[in-house]
């Protein structure tokens, strides 16, 4: 079998996946669940040959693991197959979600974006604020994506280069807060599945919670900021250019007046901005009108909304150059996170066969705390402390959200979603194995530890934070 052959199959499977996985939630019939479990079993045998290093090893682990937990349960061949495509959710979304990156990426939006860097962003506080907001903004809609497309237009200041390692946590951090509330994400996707709620009845609570890590991230960095603009300004005053930087914001100013006479101001992209808002308001809008689960509502928003705009603003080529580099491109580098996204989903079904679930409430139980507050201080710790050994929040987050009874440990559903998307949000940016760390890695020239480790204390005071967010609401 040539390797554009095994490609096609590959991509087959896992649009047949998500085919069917669409159709069952329409239909509800239940001889699907054995054709989904077939699929995602033959998924993950499909793309393990691909996988290496830990992602490897962890889908062997959880693999091996479930078999074992199932035929020690004793479990039917109908509990197989739905602990196989426990995780089917996240797969749909990788599918389809990306497509709503597309209007992001038109020339125009980008061109205003860098123009509105250039001129906007002065002062290194400003300039970490204004990466991390971005990051956060655009991560929510093209995910991990976002970071290239922020980290170019960032470096067009040549100042930037001084400031790389802040703006490096603020790309990490950004991504982190968008991970709490973006619709588009498979954190998102599963939580709201296993605990079937509304992403419209979360919104106000996570919107909240973003803006949280935004302050924690600035108070952690906050020294050095300061000393970074101290210093600045003290080399510019020693070499007396304030009359030279006084001349360049004058002839800036004279640049904007300019380009706002064209039409071309240095001001966010108004069009980029009534995307992002509409595409939001889409899906907040139909939750209401359809009685469908979010993951259907952003999949079908995904095809038919980017598609509209692209042809509004005549730009159906671009639509259709995106169109095919998802196919070949970005879905084909997701086929690790995919392949250990169900993996993770059938370990994780597994273990709710053994009734894992009673077993936490009657060990926290002991301690001298409120069931509710000893649950949560566990979940931030342990998703933390094994995101922090390269173990992927993923795994810890489809364990707890499919096997623990909100009400058990004396907390609400709403509760418990907030607790696990904030711990999740807090723990990408110190895991050593999540995507975004390493993607940094090839842009900061660093290793992920030297990426992760100064983000140590900002998820440490984020935990705090979080409790203490989820204890007012």
């Amino acid at each position: 079998m040539t390797v554009g052959t095994k490609a096609v199959i590959d991509r087959a499977v896992i649009f047949a996946l998500a085919a069917v996985f669409i159709l069952q939630q329409f239909t509800h019939w239940g001889p699907l669940v054995y054709v989904l479990g077939g699929l995602s079993f033959l998924a993950v045998l499909l793309l393990l040959p691909k996988l290496e290093g830990v992602a490897l090893w962890l889908t062997l682990f959880f693999m091996a693991g479930g078999v074992v937990l199932m035929l020690v349960q004793q479990a039917d061949a109908a509990y197989w197959f739905k602990a196989a495509s426990m995780n089917a959710t996240l797969v749909t979304l990788f599918v389809f979600a990306p497509l709503f990156g597309i209007p992001v990426r038109l020339p125009d939006y980008v061109a205003a974006l860098k123009r509105f860097y250039e001129t906007r962003m002065r002062s290194s506080t400003a300039l970490f604020i204004g990466t991390q907001l971005m990051t956060h903004i655009m991560g929510g809609f093209i995910n991990v994506g976002s970071i290239p497309v922020v980290y170019h237009l960032v470096f067009v200041k040549p100042r930037s280069g001084r400031l790389s390692g802040l703006l490096a946590n603020a790309l990490n951090r950004g991504f982190g807060g968008a991970i709490c509330w973006s619709p588009y994400f498979a954190a998102m996707a599963l939580v709201t599945s296993a605990l079937k709620l509304n992403w419209s009845s979360l919104v106000p609570y996570l919107i909240g919670l973003s803006l949280i890590s935004l302050l924690v991230s600035l108070a952690v960095d906050f020294k050095q900021l300061r000393a970074k603009d101290e210093v600045s300004e003290l080399a510019a005053a020693e070499a007396g250019e304030w009359g030279q930087e006084a001349t360049e914001a004058v002839e800036s100013q004279k640049g904007q007046g300019r380009e706002k006479e064209n039409g071309r101001g240095a001001s966010f992209p108004i069009g980029l901005g009534v995307y992002l808002l509409l595409a939001t308001a889409a899906i907040l809008l139909l939750e209401q009108l359809i009685d469908l689960p979010m993951v259907l509502i952003t999949c079908m928003s995904a095809i038919v909304f980017p598609l509209l705009w692209c042809f509004a603003k005549g730009e159906l080529p671009t639509f259709r150059q995106g169109l095919s580099n998802h196919l070949t491109i970005t879905l084909p580098a997701l086929q690790k996170e995919i392949t250990l996204f169900l993996a993770a989903g059938f370990f994780s079904g597994s273990i709710s066969a053994t009734g894992f679930g009673n077993v936490i409430p009657s060990l926290l139980g002991h301690i001298p705390l409120p069931l509710a507050v000893s649950f949560s201080i566990f979940t931030i710790v342990i998703i933390a402390s094994t995101s922090l050994i390269g173990l992927h929040p993923i795994v810890l987050i489809t364990i707890l959200a499919t096997s623990i009874d909100p009400a058990a440990v004396q907390i609400s559903p709403i509760y418990f979603a907030i607790l696990l998307l904030g711990s999740w949000g807090l723990s990408n940016p110190i895991s050593p194995a999540s995507a975004v760390n390493n993607l940094l890695t090839g842009l900061f020239n660093k290793s992920v530890f030297e990426l992760a480790r100064p983000n140590y204390i900002f998820a440490a005071v984020m935990g705090v934070a979080l409790l203490l967010y989820l204890m007012m609401i």
